[in-house]
């Protein structure tokens, strides 16, 4: 008899792949006589179901519950008497925890330094598609990521033709404060939920400069977060890229945080608090 744990996770591996957002339905409470017991699976999707929990109209409840969490988002449970409420022959209870299991945000990293190296990492961990882009082949190679896609070439030119849908996230942690202008000049012209660039207050104040100058709104502006991160004070590599990730997570779950600095005012700025530093030489580009 085949494994029907086994196919439904390999479903879920696949829908993943094709990045299909979906709701995976689990079996939490089955008392009495129920079609399923506890810890069945079924997959929901707009047009489309794998798996079962039983058949009949408790099936068809959570199928509608279901599509009705996709188009809202987050999870939910759904409790039925099978007999009392809904004509069911078994007699018995069940509960069934519904959850949509949102397609993975895509994070490219321009630069592969010293700060890209750990914030692929924790990025990957926290459920990110992680794409690293750096031309330097000694520095863009699988060993230092492992968790990221690999794009070894030009960031320029990567940047100038990368095509977004608006949900796409990226930060610019390179070595060359040029190459950062550079990259941020191609970003602001596209469609992104979040646009990252490592640095202190003062060098965005010189980017806001030489932004404007180039003809860039202060809307335009306002889309780049810099300095980057949540301000806990982080010093290492390791530590700027917690409060990077931080960021990023509160931005793709719609959570308000304070960044310690507000960038509509920055440019104007006359204290703020303190940037995240980095010993000299450690981080390329970082100031």
């Amino acid at each position: 008899m085949p494994d029907r744990h086994a196919q439904v996770w390999d479903m879920m591996a696949r829908w993943r792949t094709e990045r299909r957002r979906f709701v995976l339905a689990t079996v939490i409470e089955a008392r009495g006589f129920t079609p399923r017991k506890g810890g069945t699976h079924m997959l929901i999707a707009d047009q489309e179901t794998h798996g079962t929990i039983g058949g009949g109209a408790i099936e068809q409840v959570v199928i509608d519950e279901a599509r009705a969490l996709l188009a809202r988002g987050g999870t939910t449970t759904v409790r039925r008497h099978l007999t009392q409420e809904l004509g069911m022959c078994c007699g018995g209870e069940m509960a069934v925890f519904l959850e949509v299991i949102e397609t993975g945000a895509k994070l490219v990293v321009f630069g592969a330094g010293y700060i890209a190296k750990p914030l692929a990492a924790i990025a990957a961990g926290c459920g990110f598609e992680v794409t690293v882009v750096d031309e330097r082949e000694e520095w863009a190679i699988v060993e230092r990521f492992p968790t990221a896609t690999l794009h070894v070439g030009s960031t320029e030119s990567f940047a100038r033709d990368w095509q977004t849908d608006g949900s796409e996230f990226a930060v610019v942690v390179t070595h060359d404060h040029a190459l950062d202008q550079k990259l941020v000049q191609h970003l602001l012209g596209r469609p992104l939920r979040f646009l990252g660039m490592i640095g202190s207050l003062p060098k965005q104040r010189k980017f806001a400069l030489r932004l404007r100058a180039r003809g860039f709104s202060e809307a335009d502006i306002a889309r780049l977060h810099t300095p980057l991160g949540v301000d806990i004070g982080a010093a290492t590599p390791e530590e700027i890229a917690v409060s990077v990730v931080a960021q990023l997570v509160a931005v793709r779950r719609e959570c308000e945080v304070d960044t310690g600095w507000d960038r509509r005012h920055a440019a104007r700025a006359t204290k703020a608090p303190r940037a995240p530093h980095v010993p000299a030489g450690e981080v390329e580009g970082e100031s």
